[in-house]
């Protein structure tokens, strides 16, 4: 049985690690790879040894699944691109599936491609590809937020889960929010220890202390919040209802850092909520 050829439009850190994933299995080839500077696809090709670099759209041969792991704000404009290059004559009998990694747009971003008859669908691992060595070890057991058409869902699922992720629906419609819970799960967490940080370094905590306090607590809210849910984990001033601290607190914070104070202050509020009630007040 032949291989699905798959064509690879973004050589960035996403791109080479699904790459990397893909030369891996005996079901999918990587065919061309484009990228808006050339020398980047010829260095991905080079790096995972598969693919052939291309200049630009005319040089892509069709394909059986296209990956668009460009920028967000791109994908619109490369569908468009494709659509363009492409015509329904020039397909293979089965229409191909275009697929992109966005957590925020929805499959329908590629909205041109449909008058190609391909079926679209996103695919959204829920991991960090700041390292593409690290995420490709971590892809596997991975959790990948999945929606789109159904015969592209169809399509892709079954090619996640040969990459060693583990799929899960996503509402098309609210894929927004969606996406914006994992920013306050992740990129968030990781500004609040910045400034945490930041603080200890003003109040004269040596740096040794101070990334010991932060791996300290850090991990055992982890464990807290796996354990017991956020309301049952949650403690500090506002959980107790110590409005002096709170605002005392608030305004030291505000003279030293004004969007930190603001952030404490609106924090404060909802951790009261959350203690209060089992949720923020959403």
């Amino acid at each position: 049985m032949p291989k699905a050829r798959v064509n690879v439009i973004g050589a960035g850190q996403v791109g080479r690690t699904l790459m990397h994933l893909l030369k891996e299995t005996s079901e999918y080839s990587i065919q061309d790879v484009l990228s808006s500077q050339f020398r980047t696809a010829q260095e991905a090709t080079q790096l995972v040894g598969a693919g052939r670099a291309v200049q630009d759209y005319a040089q892509l041969k069709p394909a059986d699944l296209w990956l668009l792991t460009v920028p967000d704000t791109q994908i619109s404009s490369v569908a468009q691109k494709l659509s363009e290059t492409f015509d329904v004559d020039a397909l293979s009998e089965n229409s191909p599936v275009a697929v992109h990694c966005s957590g925020f747009f929805p499959a329908d971003e590629m909205a041109p491609l449909k008058k190609l008859h391909w079926h679209l669908a996103s695919m959204h691992p829920v991991l960090s590809f700041a390292d593409p060595v690290a995420a490709q070890q971590q892809f596997k057991g991975a959790l990948c937020g999945l929606e789109g058409d159904e015969d592209a869902v169809i399509t892709v699922r079954p090619l996640i889960e040969r990459l060693g992720a583990d799929c899960f629906p996503i509402n098309s419609d609210t894929k927004s929010l969606y996406h914006a819970a994992a920013v306050f799960s992740n990129n968030f967490t990781v500004v609040l220890q910045a400034i945490a940080n930041e603080a200890w370094a003003q109040a004269g905590v040596p740096a040794e202390i101070a990334r010991h306090l932060n791996k300290t607590l850090l991990q055992g809210t982890v464990e807290n919040v796996i354990a017991e849910g956020p309301r049952n984990s949650l403690t500090g001033p506002a959980a107790r209802g110590d409005t002096f601290v709170v605002t005392k607190q608030g305004e030291d914070v505000s003279k030293w850092h004004p969007a930190a104070g603001q952030i404490y202050l609106a924090m404060s509020e909802l951790a009261k909520e959350l203690k209060a009630s089992g949720t923020t007040g959403s």
